[in-house]
């Protein structure tokens, strides 16, 4: 007899899943388009990183902490009723001081661009959208029930550094951005 534990539990089957300590929900729920979310969000940040290579060290270390506090995330909205939250307020300025650092490098920012670059950017920007979902997930549950406050900070200043790693990697690359150029002005 083999002691390995199935991944399947046919719990879910009916369309409902467990909370840590508050019962079972139904997926639709605010809450799981949440956890959901920021699933979605921690699998794209895989994909950028696995875009990049040593030239990009910085960048793979904030993905690294990142990934790891979206796990903080997605357990804190898995765990409603919990007291201590696991993501605390360094999270979003650990991301602030990632954003200045990368910034340093970069000219400013008098035009918007188009998310475009190279692959890395592309995954980057990708990521970055999906983050800006999340945010709206979790903004919408906010207003249902009560999240740590963290929360929204944190990936609204993810998104912020999403933004700013795709512009590192294309001038990083050699490569010019692509300036958005409106219409009246082609």
């Amino acid at each position: 007899m083999s002691s390995h534990r199935k991944i399947y539990t046919k719990r879910g089957d009916s369309g409902q899943t467990d909370l840590f300590g508050a019962g079972r929900i139904s997926k639709s729920s605010p809450r799981m388009e949440a956890i959901g979310a920021v699933d979605e969000l921690n699998a794209f940040l895989g994909a950028a990183d696995a875009e990049l290579d040593a030239r990009n060290s910085d960048l793979l270390d904030i993905l690294a902490v990142s990934q790891a506090r979206l796990f903080e995330l997605g357990a804190d909205l898995a765990a409603p009723k919990n007291d201590s939250p696991m993501m605390d307020e360094d999270a979003a300025s650990a991301l602030e001081r990632g954003i200045d650092l990368l910034e340093k490098e970069l000219p400013p920012l008098k035009q918007f661009i188009l998310p475009r670059g190279n692959r890395a950017a592309a995954a980057f920007h990708t990521a970055r959208a999906v983050c800006r979902r999340a945010e709206r997930r979790v903004a919408a549950l906010v207003e249902k029930e009560p999240v740590n406050p963290t929360a929204l900070i944190f990936l609204n200043r993810l998104s912020d550094l999403l933004f700013v790693a795709a512009r590192a990697v294309v001038l990083r690359d050699g490569k010019d951005e692509t300036v958005w150029t409106p219409k009246e002005n082609q």
